[in-house]
């Protein structure tokens, strides 16, 4: 044990010890041991110490046997102004990391509820981003179509021509910037496979393309009533964004799409042959997210060069989409290892407060009480003995016939007892009349005092 560690403790002893000859060391005492009880650290030491105080005093009991009259107040000392406000000091030490835990949990939570927000803020970006890019992207390729075929009007003047020119190279510059600001907004797209609605059926979409003048044939098999919403919102951005590229990619080509609904499946084909015009500038990222949300809806999707030269996507998705489960209630979120565990130690230096002290208070009384008894016991003169001594008898004669102890202790006598005979010189020796604890001479004791080893009073006491 280090010396550091042992002046506490060893102060809170010694103000123990103080305490048995004089309460009022109790105090300090006490203020000792809370201390040593805030610093959790000194747990072994304390106990070291206390249990060799214990120690000392049923040793000295032992020694001196009339010591045995402090033995109530060295209980009530050391389990009243040590141990207790030991514990407590433990406790309010346990207490406060249990505080210090709470807050650092409160911390983290806010830490994470921060992290939530922000994904939910980036999850809203990605939303954003794709819906610009499928709908809107959509809608420029298109009105760049609509001026591409405008500047081929045989009968536009001049002007107006050079004005579609623009409108178109306009068009196609908004396109470009829009991808700039889609590279900006999207990251991890986590939404689910059909967020958001189609904004028209795949004919209705097939339909608006042909008439804004992109060349487009179509052949559509089957019906899609009943298809789940995932799968028909995949399809729908599929054909848009398969159109899409083909007036971007390739102005003045052919664009041929096959949709078929069969009863297990949905199979798409947009194929566009070459062009001689120059295509549009991409940011490749369409696809990149097409392919994301057709798996997602349980598809897959191949997009690359045509058999002819041209470009082709094709896409397959299963008619029963795997349904997306709903988000049940969320858990209570568990305490954090620190903070169980600081509850634990919180909870067991609180039940060390209210249970050691008590217990090792009964402990101490019932130990003391039967040491006591036996003493007692051991003490009792024979009342016939008793009544055969004579005043002025030698003390060695009657050693033989006298128990081979005396009580410890001076009893407690009532107000009519007869004072010790007067004198220099004079000891008086004390026996328990018996060791019964349950009858009406208990606590009574005989008194024998002598003078110069000659017996000159013998009285009986009573309690």
């Amino acid at each position: 044990m280090r010396k550091s560690g042992a002046a506490l403790p060893v102060a809170a002893a010694i103000g123990i010890a103080l305490g048995i000859a004089h309460l009022w060391w109790a105090l300090p005492a006490a203020v000792l041991a809370f201390l040593l009880g805030l610093r959790r650290e000194q747990v072994r030491p304390a106990a070291q110490v206390f249990a060799a105080l214990a120690g000392v005093a049923v040793l000295a009991v032992g020694v001196v046997p009339g010591w045995i009259v402090l033995g109530t107040r060295f209980i009530v000392v050391a389990v009243g102004a040590g141990m207790t406000p030991w514990l407590l000091g433990r406790y309010w030490s346990q207490s406060r990391e249990l505080a210090r835990a709470g807050w650092e949990r409160a911390e983290r939570l806010e830490h994470e509820q921060r992290l939530t927000a922000e994904q939910a803020r980036l999850r809203e970006r990605a939303r954003i981003a794709r819906d610009m890019h499928d709908a809107l992207g959509h809608d420029l390729s298109l009105l760049a179509l609509r001026a591409g075929a405008l500047t081929l009007a045989p009968d536009l003047a001049e002007p107006h021509r050079a004005a579609a020119r623009d409108l178109r190279a306009g068009a196609a510059a908004a396109v470009e910037r829009l991808g700039e600001v889609i590279g900006v907004l999207r990251e991890d797209d986590t939404a689910a496979p059909g967020d958001g609605p189609a904004d028209t059926a795949v004919p209705d979409l097939l339909a608006a393309a042909a008439a804004a003048g992109l060349p487009l044939t179509t052949r559509i098999t089957g019906s899609p009533d009943g298809l789940p919403r995932a799968v028909e919102h995949a399809a729908h951005r599929v054909v848009q964004e398969a159109l899409t590229n083909a007036a971007k990619h390739a102005p003045a080509a052919p664009v041929t799409a096959t949709v078929d609904y069969t009863p297990d499946e949905v199979r798409i084909r947009v194929a566009n042959g070459p062009s001689s015009a120059p295509p549009g500038p991409g940011s490749g990222q369409g696809l990149a997210g097409l392919d994301e949300r057709v798996r997602l809806a349980g598809g897959r999707l191949n997009a690359g060069p045509a058999p002819d030269g041209g470009f082709q996507v094709t896409a397959r998705l299963p008619r029963t989409a795997a349904p997306v489960a709903p988000a049940g209630p969320a858990a209570p979120p568990r305490p954090a290892p620190a903070l169980r565990e600081a509850r634990r130690r919180t909870r067991r230096a609180l039940r060390a407060a209210l249970i050691v002290p008590l217990a090792t208070a009964m402990t101490l009384t019932v130990a003391h009480r039967a040491w006591t008894y036996h003493l007692v016991h051991r003490s009792v003169l024979d009342p016939a003995v008793y009544a055969d001594l004579r005043v002025g008898q030698d003390r060695a004669e009657l050693d033989a016939r006298l128990p081979d102890r005396r009580l410890p202790y001076r009893p407690t006598t009532g107000p009519g007892a007869p004072p010790p005979p007067p004198g220099d010189g004079v000891r008086c020796d004390y026996y328990a009349v018996t060791a019964d604890l349950f009858v009406d001479r208990a606590g009574d004791a005989y008194r024998l005092c002598y003078r110069d080893s000659r017996l000159v009073s013998r009285d009986l006491l009573a309690a």
